[in-house]
């Protein structure tokens, strides 16, 4: 045996290692992805990143129009409503007018046409939707009628005199009546 040659056992063993070592990085290049799937695939999500942010931008959009569409619709039904209320009450001004140039010689003759002028303005208020409330007689009840001042009586709690009426519309009160109430002693 040549000293300059290697043993046939420790050539074998000297295969066995380099196999050995070149075993890991067969593992990782089998794992490894692939550089062409992976542009695929971050091509694919930035076409889906793009066509999310379209849509988000066409909603955001679409959801401003629809907010600017409904305050508009808001505002034309309110100066609707306005105007609906202001053209029931113009023949109100006109009896009005009428009154004040003939009643000119005599106020007594005053007295009925403007009785017949607020009776007209409770038919309109009442065309609105709105509801007299504070009547002498009726019963207080704090949710519709505001006590200015009590004084003695038979009675509690009933409306003796009304200093200014209310008005409900529904459930919901517009102003209160202003009332005089009497408390039992």
């Amino acid at each position: 045996m040549n000293k300059h040659q290697p043993h046939k056992k420790d050539a074998h063993k000297k295969d066995e290692k380099d196999v050995q070592a070149d075993a890991p990085q067969q593992e990782a290049d089998e794992t490894a992805p692939e550089p062409q799937a992976d542009a695929a695939q971050i091509a694919a999500l930035n076409a889906e990143i793009a066509d999310l942010k379209d849509k988000l931008g066409r909603l955001a959009a679409d959801f401003e129009n629809y907010r600017k569409r409904t305050a508009q619709e808001a505002a034309q039904a309110q100066g609707k409503g306005v105007s609906q209320a202001a053209e029931a009450m113009m023949p109100v001004y006109d009896d009005l007018e009428r009154a004040m140039t003939m009643g000119g010689g005599d106020p007594a003759k005053l007295i009925p046409g403007l009785q017949n002028v607020q009776q007209k303005l409770v038919n309109i208020f009442s065309g609105l939707g709105l509801e007299l409330t504070g009547k002498e007689g009726e019963a207080f009840d704090p949710q519709w009628h505001e006590a200015i001042q009590a004084i003695p009586g038979q009675h509690d709690d009933v409306i003796v005199q009304v200093y200014q009426p209310g008005f409900r519309m529904g459930d919901r009160m517009v102003r209160p009546a202003r009332v005089i109430v009497s408390k039992k002693v």
